[in-house]
């Protein structure tokens, strides 16, 4: 049986519905937080099962009779990715997949990319063959950005660099062909990236293309930035958490565009701009 954890999520939820697509449901469980919010898959004859990785007993029963358990990355913290590491591992799963990303980097800014590279590292320990998914940068960003600018006309942010935006769908598609496709990815995989690398400037470019209306990249100092979201009722946290990914972006740690994503879905990635303008 194939285990997905976060299966009410965005992603998770992908994953799973590639994963009917592709094998019976009686051979799909998922890993839930909420049970409730995912009757419709018990109804379809997926098993489900509550599991919440701050519970490694629940973790236990909803592992149960794993060969391969994906699990879906969660907050910038790697202890709780790895209980879930060792739940599979105790439930005799063969695989254990990851949701990683394109920048894991312990050195990085953006407190997220530690918290992957750490993963990774408790997947190398773990004794089990693993794939770490290198995911691209979630494209819906962009959008969130896109859809605050429209509101303004400007799209104000703190100097960024290029991202590779990744569409949800295509990284969801590729879990489930890791998961069912045996040799195709084994280890920490390559980036699995969107089709081109674009700025915020280049966001802003095409979103004035799609909309006919002039949205203007603005770009300010990052205290200036964080003082503007905490004076909007952001905790100052929040704000800063936010900043390590600009400041990760110009860096050029999401600017990698590979040809690995293409290569799994047998198609070019999708591109941001198809994105937004299905947004």
């Amino acid at each position: 049986m194939i285990i997905v954890s976060g299966a009410t999520g965005q992603l998770g939820r992908g994953v799973v519905e590639h994963l009917l697509a592709r094998i019976p449901a009686d051979r799909i469980g998922v890993s839930v937080r909420d049970t409730s919010k995912a009757e419709d898959l018990t109804q379809r004859g997926v098993r489900v099962r509550r599991g919440d990785f701050d519970d490694p007993a629940s973790l236990a029963n909803a592992f149960e009779g794993a060969s391969r358990v994906l699990i879906v990355s969660g907050p910038a913290d790697a202890r709780p990715h790895r209980t879930a590491i060792e739940a599979a591992r105790a439930a005799g799963a063969e695989r254990i997949g990851y949701t990683s990303h394109m920048g894991a980097n312990p050195a990085s800014p953006f407190l997220p990319m530690p918290s992957h590279a750490e993963t990774e590292q408790d997947l190398r320990a773990s004794g089990v063959a693993f794939t770490a998914l290198r995911n691209g940068f979630y494209a819906t960003t962009a959008i969130q950005l896109v859809q605050q600018a429209l509101r303004t006309g400007t799209l104000v942010a703190p100097e960024d660099g290029p991202v590779s935006w990744t569409a949800h769908a295509d990284l969801a598609e590729a879990a489930a062909v890791a998961l069912t496709e045996e040799g195709r990815l084994d280890g920490i995989t390559p980036p699995l990236t969107g089709p081109e690398a674009l700025d915020l400037t280049d966001v802003a470019a095409i979103a004035s293309d799609l909309t006919g209306r002039e949205i203007t990249r603005v770009t300010v100092p990052d205290e200036e930035w964080v003082a503007g979201m905490v004076a909007r009722g952001v905790p100052e946290q929040q704000a800063r958490f936010l900043l390590g990914m600009f400041e990760a972006s110009r860096r050029g740690e999401f600017a990698e565009v590979g040809p690995a994503l293409g290569e799994l879905l047998g198609r070019e990635p999708t591109a941001l701009r198809y994105l937004l303008a299905n947004r």
